[in-house]
């Protein structure tokens, strides 16, 4: 039976972990279904935007217990290969060449945070608690690391990767994990108005400034890294798309691709 439950409305996927009755944990089919998701999804021109949700109460309460129990009889290669997928699964989502956004209406741990951490963005419930629990189990966030670092700092990390602390949504927030904090009734409602904001802009554009961030982000302010904006922004002025948005502008008229919605 598919761990997810994968909705699609015009240019907006909805992909949504479906084992409410384990809280979302995730197993190695969970673990296969997302990085095929985000890995394919994308390739169809017309996807704008991704939706990351989950049905029930809790987002996902990390890994699956009888996943991780199978786990302490592996021997150091067989660890060491289970442990690729989950880092892959985790690079796919966050490599994924549309914006993410994470609909958070329920608790979040361990590798669920990595869930979290690795969309663009996030909005979750007031009431959503996140926990990086693994060292509570004798583990560590290895394979979520480089996305919950990145999410909310080395200094915060240094704290609650050590601590296993519950967080609250709003201190979540000030941290950087997730960006947007609402009631449960409006949840829907901050998600759609993010996904309006996207679905109105220019696809391709959309999507190469997702790779523009990835690109730039982190590299020293060079010669090298000055000519390939300029490179860059030139691609874009020359391409088709970025002629058609810069006339429409000029000439006050709807851009092409403002054709439909979501």
């Amino acid at each position: 039976m598919p761990t997810l439950d994968i909705q699609r409305h015009q240019h907006v996927v909805h992909v949504w972990l479906n084992r409410p009755e384990m809280r979302n944990a995730f197993n190695d089919e969970t673990i296969q279904e997302l990085t095929h998701a985000f890995q394919t999804l994308p390739q169809d021109p017309q996807v704008r935007a991704i939706v990351l949700g989950a049905h029930g109460k809790a987002f996902s309460a990390g890994g699956d217990l009888n996943w991780m129990r199978a786990m302490a009889d592996y021997s150091w290669a067989e660890n060491h290969a289970d442990a690729t997928h989950l880092a892959h699964m985790m690079w796919s989502i966050a490599h994924c060449p549309v914006p993410v956004i994470a609909r958070v209406q329920g608790d979040c741990h361990g590798g669920g945070v990595g869930l979290v951490a690795a969309c663009d963005m996030a909005v979750a419930v007031d009431t959503a608690g996140f926990s990086l629990s693994e060292v509570k189990l004798g583990l560590i966030p290895a394979a979520i690391s480089p996305y919950v670092i990145r999410a909310i700092g080395e200094r915060a990390a240094r704290r609650y990767f050590v601590t296993a602390e519950r967080l609250s949504a709003q201190r979540a927030q000030a941290l950087g994990l997730v960006q947007e904090v609402c009631s449960v009734d409006a949840l829907d409602a901050v998600v759609d108005g993010l996904l309006h904001a996207i679905v109105a802009n220019g696809p391709h554009a959309v999507r190469a400034s997702k790779r523009l961030i990835h690109d730039v982000a982190g590299k020293p302010l060079t010669h090298a890294l000055r000519d390939e904006t300029a490179r860059y922004i030139a691609d874009i002025r020359a391409s088709e798309e970025g002629k058609a948005g810069v006339n429409a502008f000029l000439n006050k008229l709807a851009p092409p691709w403002q054709g439909s919605n979501h």
